[in-house]
């Protein structure tokens, strides 16, 4: 997660971590993952800078 945060943080994406209270709530045992969105108009660099760093089989499969 940190590591995504970063790549889209460095390559200036403006990015939410959602469900992250959920996932301290149940002591980080992974029933509720947490997720990153981005703005609807950044998803397609997003998906493509994160498939470029190896991450393709942690996005979503969208019509995107």
């Amino acid at each position: 997660m940190s590591a995504i945060e970063a790549l889209l943080r460095g390559a200036g994406i403006e990015h939410l971590i959602v469900d992250q209270n959920m996932s301290v709530l149940e002591g980080s045992i992974g029933i509720f993952p947490r997720r990153i969105l981005v703005g609807e108009d950044e998803v397609p660099a997003a998906r493509r800078l994160l498939t470029d760093a190896g991450f393709e089989k942690e996005l979503r499969q969208d019509n995107y």
